[in-house]
């Protein structure tokens, strides 16, 4: 469906919206009428973009992923650094600091991972795309890491990225549940401690 430039913009602004209610609230616990409320916009306008809720969160994280790939390329693009640096920016993204928010704060993977896995079928191949597109963006950077040095060889990149991306998400979940974001910097210094001693003792051949 081509849109307009104004129809393009309200759009966008109602899959906005309804990320930040998402976060909040979740996918099922958010009603139509919250995202029609707080978009404010009409029953009809919403059905115009989107012909039911579920194609809606189909488009919500699409749009999540899209834009989660165009932050982190804009985060791994300032001055050249060696893959090392390039992948702890990315990890050290999660924690945040006094100037912008911790990524995972806005994270709809850790928000809605189990939830759309028994909602939708749709909506969990959409998420599940993201995640591995993301894999394979970490492990180009270990790559890269390698072939300049910054990172010792070991296990395979892919399999080390996913290795990573799970501690991590378990940290998210923790830092979470008890509202301290330790887990998460304990993520970084063991993603610190992993990176500098090689990953083949860390890697069982069975995640390989």
């Amino acid at each position: 469906m081509t849109l307009t430039k104004k129809a393009e913009a309200t759009r966008e602004h109602i899959l906005d919206t309804g990320r930040a209610l998402v976060l909040r609230k979740g996918f099922s616990g958010l009603g139509l009428q919250e995202i029609l409320t707080t978009c404010g916009v009409p029953k009809g306008s919403f059905y115009h973009y989107f012909p039911s809720k579920e194609a809606y969160g189909c488009a919500l994280l699409q749009h999540y992923v899209d834009d989660y790939a165009r932050r982190l390329e804009a985060l791994l693009a300032p001055a050249p650094h060696d893959g090392r640096t390039l992948l702890m920016r990315y990890w050290s993204a999660w924690l945040g600091d006094a100037e912008r928010a911790a990524w995972v704060d806005g994270c709809l993977v850790v928000k809605l991972a189990a939830e759309v896995s028994d909602l939708s079928e749709d909506m969990r191949q959409v998420l599940d795309a993201g995640v591995q597109r993301l894999l394979a963006r970490l492990a180009r950077l270990i790559d890269a890491g390698r072939a300049d040095g910054s990172i010792p060889p070991g296990a395979p990149a892919l399999a080390v990225a996913r290795l990573l991306y799970q501690m991590w998400l378990g940290a998210a979940l923790l830092a979470k549940l008890g509202r301290d974001p330790a887990p998460l910097r304990q993520a970084l210094s063991a993603t610190e401690h992993l990176l500098a001693c090689g990953t083949d003792a860390a890697v069982p051949a069975s995640l390989q």
